[in-house]
């Protein structure tokens, strides 16, 4: 043994496992461990701070199986979806432009994907549904060349890789908003694949618990580079996997030890600290390090320094043996011990260069999918040693290969040549893509193999019946006046929700999710109608058992509690609302959470959320910047419209009222889910408590739109303004409204602006629309035609930025005054707040009596008493500034 103070004792102690293993059993030894581990503890003896193994193959060679497949056959077809993935991006840099793309991810994992292709992936043709695949971004080239020899794709569809202005193009990355009928779920936003997909196999889990699909083998594989690792969302939802028992769950990740810029972990093991990790959380891993050559080498050395050097040589060191060649490796790996160097004194330097790593064996890959998919009761990992440019020549393994997108003529020659490609040197130049005969064996190897597994992959059906929505009346409770009543939009979002999930027709299909915030929003009724999942259901009993609104928790509830988890909630609210698409059962998820905590800390998953054309609703809770008035600068929200506008299938709206926000999500679910347009929802609501009015006869479609009149302004003033609000604010809006009546003789009529974002759109199409077709008559945008017979100024103030409402000056009929809450927030009244961003009721009357003034309607004085009558400091600090 090696550096080992008492040889001969610690023999004893492993002749002494090995025994308790052949004659008890794995789970005997596994006990005494453990047992051993906790007298460790007993006796102050310090543990490991990770669980790793030696640096080898988890599953021993003796443990392997002989996968079914034709393996020489499968080497032909993936030698020929190497060369097509790398015509394709070459091609498409073969210009001026240089349209980009990545050549060496997917030469390093070929192997990972074909040995799934082949063996393992489930398509969608058969009675069960087929598996969900998470395919790494980088890797895209790689799928549409298989595609392509599949004959799924054309010639042509290759050619326009990249290409996708003038239709028939293949996006750059897997993006399902480009290619509806071919990629599942986008994830070249590093990070997101892995959370995305470990609430993806929760949900299926949900699903089946809850009877509304049955129970399948079916398995979500997520597959992700070691780089990616170091994002949090890569990592962070691991421990949820193993406490939900996901066993349909698979990671497999590339370790081909580098990265964009250089080496991973160049001083240390990357696979090594992602073991610890994935162990130390309760996967199941299955280390693929080292190919079949290495197993040979493995038995032969009876000294344990090949062992030794695997375990202490660095990722720096294992990317320059393959970037430098068989006598490097030679020297380096194997001369650091003349024993080693006397095991492979027979070996010439190709065939220690050939000497491949467990990612590029596909028998080494098989074994590790088979024992995945086979596992019961735990997720599982596999880590995936690789080369980065596998088979690239001077490109492999070098640290610009990710960026490189072409290869010289010898390169080419070389790599038609390891490859055994049958491509002549007079052809090379011009990287023809290559598909076998239809009838050859290698054609009909490949239909043969996605015949077994039921049908290609990947690929998309967004197809589903639609569902029957309720009337509008349904949520009549919430069209009427609340009279003296006074309550939030919050409360009335819960109380529609309510009547949501007993509805008979779709009440199964509403998906509540919330970020343990719901006794905030007023939900904690819902706990014991529905129940919170659980997969376990509820083990103890709740103190508050004997109340009404219990903490209960049951293997079928119905909402998704996920915890102080705003990515893990958005995870889990994008699995459930691209349901429709995955299960072919559409899902209605409504995910409440703080409105500051969404787009501004979830942008990039909501930006996904967008391009897998999810539907469903996000309710953006205790908006505005002054109505969540004491919980100060990070809590406070007045620009989530803003960022909701940024994602073109977003519909973002901003409702003062129960009867506005009734309206909203019936029009929601209707064109959602029953006129199937592509579209998801972002709704805020308020805390605030006050009165709500009726509908307002015929106002839906300006509700819809984005503008309706609330009041008609019945005097006779000889002035007359046009006041507009949203949210809160327009109460405020409201207020001012009286006060210019009372106060200045000046007559106001009152707008609610349910939606900037909306009436901005529709504008925006009008001009372009314009623009373009100069010899028509004119379009208006809706705002223009609603508000164009109007008499006076505009002003318009909100519990959001003021560019937010700037969107609409464009289409606005007049002078037009903007107010807005710029600035960070803070702590005190909501009445010091408004005051403070200057957009309560007597700025808005200032804002009013200014333009009049502006006009030549008033004198300025007018307006300087009423600064002075409302004892506002012309001097206060810009909020902006402070």
């Amino acid at each position: 043994m090696l550096q080992d103070i008492d040889a001969i004792e610690t023999k004893e102690w492993l002749d002494a496992l090995k025994s308790v293993v052949r004659h008890a059993g794995k789970d005997r030894a596994a006990e005494l461990l453990k047992s051993l581990s906790e007298s460790a503890v007993n006796h102050g003896i310090e543990q490991p701070s990770s669980i790793q193994t030696p640096y080898r193959n988890t599953i021993p060679v003796e443990k392997e199986i002989k996968s079914p497949g034709d393996n020489a056959l499968e080497r032909k077809i993936r030698s020929i979806i190497r060369w097509n993935a790398m015509a394709m991006v070459m091609k498409a840099n073969d210009n001026d432009e240089g349209l980009g793309g990545h050549i060496a991810s997917f030469a390093s994992s070929a192997t990972l994907y074909d040995v799934g292709f082949n063996h393992f992936f489930r398509g969608n043709d058969g009675d069960t549904p087929g598996d969900l695949i998470y395919f790494q971004g980088h890797v895209s080239p790689g799928m549409y060349a298989r595609s392509y020899v599949e004959g799924r794709l054309s010639e042509a569809h290759l050619d326009n890789f990249r290409r996708e202005v003038n239709g028939g193009g293949l996006s750059s990355y897997p993006h399902p908003w480009l290619m509806p009928d071919y990629w599942q779920f986008p994830t070249v936003s590093m990070g997101l694949g892995p959370i995305k997909s470990i609430y993806q196999a929760r949900f299926n889990r949900y699903m089946e618990a809850r009877g509304l699909i049955p129970k399948t083998d079916r398995k979500v594989w997520a597959f992700l580079g070691d780089g990616e690792c170091d994002e949090p969302e890569s990592l962070g939802a691991i421990s949820l996997a193993t406490r939900e028992k996901l066993d349909n769950l698979i990671f497999v990740i590339n370790c081909n030890l580098q990265r964009l810029d250089g080496p991973v972990r160049g001083n240390s093991k990357i696979v090594q600290e992602l073991e610890g990790v994935f162990r130390g959380a309760g996967w199941n891993v299955i280390k693929v390090l080292w190919g079949r050559g290495w197993d040979e080498l493995l038995a032969k050395d009876k000294t344990g320094l090949l062992q030794k050097r695997m375990d202490e040589v660095v990722d720096g060191e294992m990317q320059n043996y393959k970037a430098n060649g068989g006598a490097y490796t030679r020297e380096h790996f194997f001369g650091k011990y003349p024993e080693l160097l006397e095991l492979v004194k027979d070996m010439s330097d190709d065939d220690i260069m050939g000497l491949a790593r467990g990612g590029h064996d596909a028998h080494k890959v098989y074994n590790a999918y088979h024992q995945a998919v086979n596992t019961k009761g735990k997720p599982t990992v596999i880590l995936a040693q690789t080369v980065k440019g596998y088979g690239m020549g001077t490109g492999q393994a070098v640290n610009k290969t990710h960026s490189l997108k072409e290869l010289d003529v010898n390169s080419l020659k070389a790599f038609r040549d390891r490859f055994e490609l049958p491509i002549s040197d007079e052809d090379l130049p011009k990287l023809p893509y290559y598909r076998p005969a239809e009838d050859s064996p290698e054609m009909q190897y490949m239909k043969s193999r996605r015949k077994e597994l039921k049908g290609f992959v990947p690929s998309r059906d967004p197809s589903f019946d639609p569902l029957l929505v309720p009337a509008l009346d349904a949520f009549a409770a919430q069209l009427k006046s609340t009279g003296e009543r006074e309550i939030s939009t919050t409360m009335s979002f819960v109380r529609i929700l309510s009547s949501l999930v007993k509805d008979k027709q779709i009440g199964k299909q509403i998906v509540p999710i919330v970020p343990d915030e719901a006794r905030t929003f007023g939900m904690e009724g819902m706990f014991k109608t529905v129940g919170i999942y659980s997969s376990e259901g509820q083990k103890y009993t709740p103190h508050d058992a004997g109340q009404m609104m219990s903490y209960h928790e049951s293997a079928t509830g119905q909402i998704l509690e996920e915890g102080i988890n705003e990515a893990g909630s958005m995870a889990s609210w994008i699995a459930a609302a691209t349901a429709y698409s995955n299960y072919k059962k559409p899902m209605i998820p409504f995910y409440i959470y703080y409105s500051m905590f969404g787009f501004q800390r979830i942008g990039d998953l909501a930006w996904a959320a967008g391009d897998s054309q999810a539907r469903g609703f996000l309710l953006g809770a205790t908006a505005g910047r002054t109505t969540l008035n004491g919980e100060g600068l990070q809590h406070q929200d007045g620009h989530s419209h803003v960022f909701a506008n940024t994602i073109p299938n977003c519909r973002s709206y901003d409702p003062t009222y129960a009867h506005e926000l009734a309206v909203i999500i019936q029009d929601g679910i209707k064109r959602m889910y029953h006129d199937n347009e592509n579209v998801f929802y972002y709704i805020s609501l308020m805390n605030e408590n006050y009165q709500h009015p009726d509908l307002p006869e015929g106002s839906e479609e300006g509700i819809i739109k984005g503008i309706y009149q609330l009041e008609k302004g019945a005097g006779k003033a000889k002035n007359r303004v046009q006041l507009m609000g949203a949210g809160t604010i327009l109460r405020e809006v409201r207020f001012a409204a009286e006060i210019l009546r009372k106060d200045f003789d000046v007559e106001a009529d009152v707008w609610s602006v349910t939606s900037v974002n909306e009436l901005t759109r529709d504008g925006q199409r009008a001009t372009r629309w314009n623009m373009l077709n100069p010899t028509a008559a004119p379009r208006k945008p809706y705002i223009t035609q609603v508000l164009e017979g109007a008499e006076g100024p505009f002003i318009i103030s909100t519990d959001n930025l003021k560019t937010y409402s700037e969107q609409l000056r464009a289409y606005i009929p007049g002078d037009y005054t903007v107010l807005g809450t710029e600035g960070f927030g803070r702590s005190d009244t909501r009445t010091q707040l408004r005051h403070f961003f200057e957009v309560n009721r007597y700025f808005v009357v200032i804002a009013a009596l200014k333009s009049l003034a502006d006009q030549g309607k008033i004198k300025a004085d007018v307006v300087a008493k009423a600064i002075k009558k409302f004892g506002i400091d012309p001097e206060k600090a810009d909020p902006m500034s402070v």
